[in-house]
C-alpha cells in the first residue's frame, strides 16, 4: 500500500487529511509534540480503517526526530507522500510587526520552513525512489495577502511556497504542491484570533481537495483548496 507521511497529524487539519488517506488504503507515518493525543489518532485510524499507523511522537525542529520519521516510513515499505502540515504562529495571539517577538518569528521560520526543508531533505531518497512521489506544503492566504497581524507567519508561509516552487524545478520527477487550505476551524486558528467567533469550515470538509491532488496528480504549484473543491484543478498565486 502506498506510505504518507503527515506531520502535525494529531489535530485539526493533518488528523483530518491522515483520516482520508487511511480512508483511501494508505498507510501513514504521523508526528506531533504531544505524545498522548498522537496516539489516540494512530489508535483511532488503526481501528476504523485497518491500516497501518506509525505514531511518531517528537518535534520536526529535531533532526533525530525527522531521521526517526523517515526511518518509521521505511518500515512500512518507503514514502510515496510527504505532507508537511506541522506549523507555529509565532505569537498567540497574533500581533502587529512593531510587537512581533523576534523569538517568536524565529520559531515560526525554524518550524514553518527551516524543519520543513529538513525534514524533505531526509526523505528525498525515498520519494524519488517511489513511482509517484509527491510531496504537499500546507501554505495560508496570509502568504499572498498582507493581513494586519498576519506578518511573521505570513512570511513564514510565502518562504515555504517559494521552497515548494524551486523544489518542484529541481525534482522534476517528484510532485510537489503548495496548498491553501482557507479558513478552517481549529485549534491554530483560534490561538490566533481568539476573539473571532464566525463558524469556519471543518478540517475535514478541506481534506477531499487533497485527495483530489493525490488522485488526479496535477502540476506542481500553489493551489488553494477551496477551487480544487468547486472546479478545475487550476494553479493560483503566481504558480509555475
Amino acid at each position: 500500500m502506498p506510505v504518507a507521511m503527515i506531520t502535525g497529524g494529531s489535530k485539526g487539519l493533518g488528523r483530518a487529511l491522515a483520516g482520508a488517506l487511511a480512508g483511501e488504503g494508505w498507510d501513514l507515518v504521523l508526528d506531533a509534540r504531544t505524545a498522548g493525543v498522537l496516539e489516540e489518532t494512530a489508535r483511532e485510524l488503526r481501528g476504523r480503517y485497518g491500516t497501518r499507523v506509525v505514531a511518531v511522537p517528537g518535534d520536526v525542529t529535531d533532526a533525530a526526530h525527522r531521521t526517526d520519521l523517515v526511518a518509521a516510513a521505511g518500515s512500512l515499505g518507503g514514502l510515496d507522500l510527504l505532507v508537511s502540515n506541522a506549523s507555529v504562529l509565532g505569537a498567540e495571539p497574533l500581533v502587529r510587526l512593531d510587537a512581533l517577538p523576534l523569538e517568536g518569528l524565529r520559531r515560526a521560520l525554524e518550524t514553518n520552513v527551516v524543519a520543513a526543508l529538513g525534514l524533505v531533505q531526509e526523505a528525498l531518497p525515498s520519494l524519488r525512489a517511489s513511482e509517484a512521489g509527491a510531496v504537499v506544503v500546507i501554505s495560508s492566504d496570509a502568504a499572498a495577502e498582507p493581513y494586519p497581524t498576519w506578518g511573521g507567519y505570513g512570511a513564514s508561509k510565502a518562504a515555504l511556497d517559494q521552497l515548494a516552487a524551486v523544489l518542484g524545478e529541481e525534482e522534476p520527477g517528484l510532485r510537489v504542491w503548495a496548498v491553501d487550505p482557507g479558513d478552517m476551524a481549529t485549534d491554530l486558528y483560534a490561538a490566533a484570533v481568539p476573539e473571532d467567533t464566525h463558524a469556519r469550515p471543518s478540517p475535514e470538509s478541506v481534506a477531499p481537495a487533497f485527495l483530489r491532488l493525490v488522485r488526479e496528480r496535477p502540476a506542481g504549484g500553489r493551489y488553494a483548496a477551496p477551487a480544487l473543491l468547486e472546479g478545475p484543478a487550476g494553479r493560483v498565486g503566481g504558480a509555475r
